[in-house]
């Protein structure tokens, strides 16, 4: 039953509770307000709320209504099969009602309103809501400050919204709106700059006059049309890297936004002490300006690249990085929005030398010819704006200013360690000046080949001027911290002009015998050489980096504990990794690495020591002495994982690691891994766990010796993984056929029925790449237990035959390879299970199954499949070739006529098996040796599946003496027919079957 405008009082009762500081009464309101949100009528009563003149000072229950409307229009807008939605009149309503009411002055229902009226244009527009901006863009010609600021909050959100929309319709709407509304936002931009210079100029000589108010809200409408401005050029032209077409509009906007922050900035000071929202708004301005400067030259590197952009957009930020006033120089975001700047401008692919060439007497002008000029321009502009004396002089900034610790920065390390690790070598470079200038450093000193002695030079510089003895934290030893990064960030290009051997004996080892606390600052630095100069590190060295590193893991401080971790991790999983260097160093290295889990606080942290623990378990090959400690280790780490996903995922893929390294004992460790199998590998687990569950349990077992009651007892959760998703059938399969070889025939009794349920989940419900994954596995089940297992299976083996004999695999490689591989199963059932599939291909199910899949069965299915058998022979190996030639000598023995009709061939295919024996007689011999080799190993599943291979029956059944009994039987049923068929024999076709037979 639909809400009406009676309903209203009801509604308004139940917002008003639904914000009360009484826990029940919140409850309750809550409760029925989710009842009533899919009823007709409810988002219309809300909006009578929201729009209620005489409500308008009940901000609190009209901003309720506001969330209860736009979390109503997610669910109920658009038309879904579980619910009804809005109705068709009632949309309208809103719809109209929303544009009525653009004059919101409450800010946080704006901003709501705002984003629902984004989420049904997303849906809506322009099919239902066609008028939608141009309503808008009328409303904006006659509006007052408040409403257009609230319309270009409307609009931006909808820009943002559609443009996310990816269908080519979509982006054609998009680039017809961006023409729409450029030149009119842009003239409103340009219009409340003026007006706000003004006022800043005003505000800076403290004018009375001034409306404080107004002026801001001009001064946030402002900021909105430049984000609107921004999302019309990036989203509305297609990438000019793409179309090398010109993007006029970033020509004109580029410049004048420089030159607005150019008349921001010396407001700065003047803001400081007395106007704190207008510094705010003022740092607010200058970040987000060069942000949209970065975003129009990453989307049109080419029209960005026009000297009247590039070249005074580059000019000015290297000013600020070089030569920063007092006040920019505090100014921390927009000095790294000027680095991000000349970073993306500096490592810009279509600024690079195109190294293609042309084809000789082509005078055509192409594509390519277009791009490379445009290159080679600002490749000049780039040039002269950074000759070698100016790169070198900001190389010399970038290291002796900007890498260099802050006594603020050691007081933050001081306080939180762990924190300030973090924040220095692992936060995402654009958000911090440090990181942010060593990136800028790192492409500076790639596109340059003078950078190279000019740093060493500083590192000589710094060496000497602060010797290891050195232990005040003075300038002169923050200099050397810098040197040491600067020096570690590039180690592939210094390696050219500095021996890591002579740095490392010389200075560094030294550096690590003074324990000075403040040495701290040094030794991180070292840490984190040892690591990024890894590939350097030759053999005489290698042993006492080594030690280098367990030493500064012992340290006491976090910081460069984690850094060692690090650099750590870089070592093991290096090529030249070198265990014997390592192997006395492996009982201190994991007591260290298993404290440091414990002392850090921080999820990544806990993550990254795990990541070296678990690498180091990969790369060992001696684990057994460290077991103990590692399950005890492992078994707390769980227990404090709780809750935490992607530390367990870290803990999944170590334990997988663990097991592995254990080999044949890994059951030393069930007690720690049967529990956490068990609580991962069912189906209330989170998704994001399941593939390294998997994993896990893969691993368990192949290095079981065993199937124990515990492993044997986790089978049936495959059924509900694979009932959730098929996304991790390749590893599924292969615990499967852990439990065939390594289960057996107590497997099969456990389990019988939930095998054949999931083999008739997976095969027909999967494509060919996962049918490929899964039908090996039935060939060993039916390889194994050919008495019991076809019974069990009926229904996969009705879906094989229907594979088989289905069409359309004639240009189609997967399809083919499916077709063969269901062949030669029903190949081999016939061998070891004839009356079975005899009886089981006149089953009228089956016929049913064949005619629901448009399969005509004029024909005996057997008979069929013998066409698959003779037209497939030749894409298998030499078993499965075996196989075929077994099954089609048993179908002489029907009582059919029809396979008279057939019979050259079928002698044709046996007498190609047995002729070419020697090679199937060599496996075999391979085989046996094999098995020789393996009487004195460990039982496993690899172990028993080359066991369940050299035994099949199949490799056990002459065909020679069976081609021979099973032709006699032919004869005696077929008589006189059989003999005119066999004289129809080429003759050099019977003299190979003569020779084959060994008949005289």
């Amino acid at each position: 039953m639909a809400l009406t405008v009676s309903d209203l009082p009801m509604i308004y009762g139940l917002l008003a509770n639904a914000v009360s500081s009484d826990i029940n009464v919140l409850k309750s309101a809550e409760d029925a307000l989710v009842q009533l949100e899919s009823r007709p009528g409810f988002c219309s009563c809300l909006m009578e709320v929201i729009t209620a003149k005489d409500l308008a000072s009940q901000t609190d229950v009209r901003l309720m209504a506001s969330v209860y409307f736009k979390n109503s229009v997610n669910r109920y807008w658009r038309n879904r099969r579980d619910s009804t939605g809005l109705s068709n009149e009632e949309k309208l309503h809103l719809r109209q009602k929303l544009l009525s009411h653009l004059r919101e002055e409450n800010h946080q229902i704006a901003r709501t309103l705002a984003v629902l009226i984004s989420k049904i244009a997303r849906i809506d527009y322009p099919k239902e809501w066609s008028h939608l901006l141009s309503v808008l863009a009328q409303e904006l010609r006659s509006a007052d400050t408040l409403t257009s600021h609230r319309i270009f909050l409307i609009l931006f959100r909808i820009l943002k919204e559609l443009s996310t929309k990816r269908l080519t319709s979509d982006q054609r709407t998009f680039s017809e709106i961006a023409s729409q509304f450029f030149d009119y936002s842009w003239d409103l931009w340009q219009t409340d700059l003026q007006k706000m210079l003004h006022g800043f100029f005003l505000l800076a000589q403290n004018n009375p006059e001034l409306h404080q108010d107004d002026m801001y809200l001009i001064c946030e409408r402002w900021f909105l049309c430049s984000k609107i401005i921004r999302q019309l050029i990036v989203s509305g032209f297609q990438s000019d890297s793409k179309s090398i077409q010109e993007v006029q509009p970033v020509k004109k906007v580029c410049p004048v936004m420089l030159n607005a922050i150019q008349s921001f900035l010396p407001y700065y000071s003047s803001f400081q002490e007395k106007h704190p929202k207008f510094l705010e708004f003022l740092k607010k301005s200058c970040t987000k300006l060069l942000k949209i400067s970065i975003a129009f030259h990453q989307r049109h590197p080419y029209s960005f690249g026009d000297q009247n952009v590039i070249r005074p957009v580059v000019d000015f930020c290297l000013n600020k990085i070089m030569n920063p006033e007092p006040d920019v120089l505090s100014f921390e975001g927009f000095l790294i929005q000027c680095m991000v700047m000349m970073k993306s401008v500096l490592e810009c692919k279509e600024y690079k030398p195109f190294l293609t060439g042309r084809v000789m007497d082509d005078n055509r002008v192409s594509l390519q010819d277009v791009k490379k000029n445009v290159s080679s321009v600002v490749a000049g502009f780039l040039a002269s704006l950074l000759p070698s004396e100016r790169v070198v002089l900001l190389c010399n900034i970038l290291i002796r200013r900007y890498f260099v610790l802050t006594a603020g920065d050691v007081e933050e390390w001081y306080q939180n360690p762990e924190s300030f690790y973090h924040k220095q070598d692992s936060i995402l470079w654009s958000e911090r000046l440090r990181p942010c200038a060593e990136a800028l450093y790192i492409v500076l000193f790639e596109n340059n080949s003078q950078v190279g002695p000019v740093v060493v030079s500083i590192l000589q510089e710094a060496m000497n001027g602060c010797p290891s003895s050195v232990t005040e934290i003075n300038p002169q030893l923050l200099l050397k911290d810098a040197a040491y990064g600067a020096a570690a960030y590039v180690y592939y290009e210094l390696s050219t002009y500095l021996s890591f051997k002579d740095w490392f004996n010389g200075a560094l080892s030294v550096e690590l015998t003074n324990d000075n606390p403040n040495m701290r600052i040094i030794h991180r630095k070292v840490a984190l050489i040892l690591g990024q100069w890894v590939s350097e590190i030759k053999d005489d060295t290698r042993r006492p980096v080594y030690c280098a590193l367990i030493k500064l893991l012992q340290e006491g401080d976090l910081c460069v504990r984690l850094a060692a971790s690090r650099s750590l991790y870089f070592h093991i999983e290096d090529a030249n990794f070198s265990e014997q260097d390592f192997s006395d160093l492996l009982p201190v290295c994991w007591d260290s690495c298993f404290k440091l889990v414990e002392d850090v606080q921080e999820f990544d942290s806990k993550v990254q020591v795990l990541n070296t623990i678990s690498s180091l378990i990969g790369r060992i090959t001696e684990v057994i002495p460290y077991a103990n400690k590692l399950v005890m280790f492992f078994h707390k780490a769980w227990e404090e994982s709780s809750g935490e996903s992607l530390l367990q995922i870290q803990l999944l893929t170590a334990l997988k690691n663990f097991v592995a390294a254990l080999g044949y004992q890994s059951s030393i460790c069930y007690n720690l891994l049967m529990p956490i199998l068990q609580s991962v590998i069912n189906a209330n687990s989170p998704d994001e766990l399941l593939e390294d569950s998997m994993l896990l349990w893969e691993a368990t077992l192949t290095h079981a010796v065993a199937m124990v009651p515990q492993l044997l007892g986790f089978f049936p959760c495959l059924v509900e993984i694979l009932d959730r998703s098929f996304d991790y059938l390749k590893v599924a399969a292969s615990i499967i056929e852990g439990y065939i070889v390594l289960g057996g025939l107590e497997f099969l009794n456990m389990h019988a029925q939930t095998l054949s349920k999931l083999l008739d989940l997976v095969i027909g419900n999967v494509n060919d790449k996962g049918l490929l994954s899964i039908l090996p596995l039935v060939d060993v089940l039916v390889q194994c237990f050919p008495a019991e297992v076809p019974q069990l299976i009926s229904t996969t083996v009705q879906k094989l035959i229907v594979i088989c004999l289905s069409r359309g695999d004639d240009h189609d490689p997967s399809k083919t390879a499916v077709k063969t591989a269901s062949a030669a199963i029903l190949a081999r059932i016939l061998v070891m299970n004839i009356n079975y599939l005899a009886q089981l291909t006149s089953d009228p199910l089956l016929l049913a199954h064949l005619q629901k899949a448009g399969i005509s069965s004029e024909e005996s299915i057997l008979l069929c499949l013998i066409d698959v058998w003779l037209d497939k022979v030749d894409n298998v190996i030499s078993t499965q070739r075996k196989t075929f030639a077994l099954a089609l000598s048993i179908i002489l023995t029907l009582r059919m006529s029809q396979v008279l009709d057939k019979l050259e061939q079928i002698l044709g295919v046996c007498t190609s098996v047995i002729l070419g024996g020697t090679e199937e007689l060599t496996e075999e011999e391979s085989s046996s040796d094999n098995m020789q080799s393996s009487k004195m190993e460990v039982p496993s599943k690899e172990l028993r599946r080359r066991q369940i291979k050299f035994s099949d029956p199949i490799n056990q059944i002459p065909l020679e003496s069976s081609l021979k009994d099973n032709l006699q039987t032919c004869s005696a049923l077929h008589g006189e027919l059989f003999n005119t068929a066999m004289s129809k024999i080429h003759p050099s076709s019977f003299a190979q079957l003569k020779r084959a037979l060994n008949m005289p």
